[in-house]
């Protein structure tokens, strides 16, 4: 495969404005992002945006930015966007969508979201990991991934879903929201419209499943901090500052 690592991010968080420009230890907050896509080794890196000043911070560390139009309704529109931008000529036959307000993503777990495309009858890949706090079994906002084992820590992702699934005795597991596509997966992607059960769960993963797209999911040891709220950020800081 020769894949390359995109990060969506834009401007339009209520609950916390200006996000990805959000200072953690002295840079803004996409930049950590992009600097722990880096560390991952596995392909270039580019952070997709449609705001100028996300893109000059991401070049005064060092970085590349590809500019996107305003009015995508998801991160997979945009990278779709900035894929055809900077690569017209196919050099790239998959890509990575790392979401741009998790700076504390391990490296490791953007190298396993790769590893279910090396079969080439899956379509897409994603982490997950075992749900070890008893409220989330049960939270809506926690997405769970029910799968069949493949062995290896891989699953065959059966369902998404904001329930407390599957039923009974057994692990449950925590959809973590990176995914690794191949590129034809993307095209046909995003030309689909949304899904019934996607509207449902507001679950964009599920259109995939819907259209009889493949994905397998990794486990992996780690569930990154998705940041929302001032807490998210403060929780964040804390935990980069101590190395995590």
């Amino acid at each position: 495969m020769k894949p390359v690592i995109l990060i969506p991010a834009r401007m339009a968080a209520t609950r916390l404005p200006d996000k990805p420009l959000l200072d953690i230890h002295g840079e803004p907050m996409i930049v950590a992002v992009w600097r722990r896509a880096m560390e991952a080794d596995v392909a270039p890196v580019f952070v997709a945006t449609d705001t100028p000043a996300i893109a000059e911070a991401v070049r005064a560390a060092g970085g590349e930015a590809v500019m996107t139009r305003p009015d995508h309704p998801s991160g997979s529109d945009r990278i779709f966007e900035a894929l055809t931008t900077l690569d017209p000529d196919r050099h790239f036959d998959a890509v990575i969508n790392v979401q741009g307000d998790l700076p504390t993503v391990a490296p490791d777990t953007i190298r396993a979201t790769c590893i279910p495309l090396q079969d080439p009858d899956v379509a897409i890949g994603t982490p997950v990991a075992v749900i070890t706090r008893e409220e989330e079994k049960t939270s809506s906002s926690v997405v769970k991934m029910v799968g069949t084992p493949l062995g290896g820590g891989r699953f065959r992702a059966l369902y998404f879903t904001r329930a407390t699934a599957p039923w009974g005795e057994g692990p449950l597991y925590h959809h973590i929201g990176l995914y690794a596509w191949r590129r034809a997966a993307l095209e046909r992607f995003v030309a689909l419209p949304p899904s019934p059960l996607e509207r449902r769960e507001k679950l964009e993963q599920l259109r995939a499943l819907e259209a009889g797209m493949r994905i397998d999911a990794m486990e992996v040891a780690e569930v990154p901090l998705g940041v929302d709220t001032p807490e998210d950020l403060e929780r964040a800081r804390e935990m980069l500052s101590r190395g995590l």
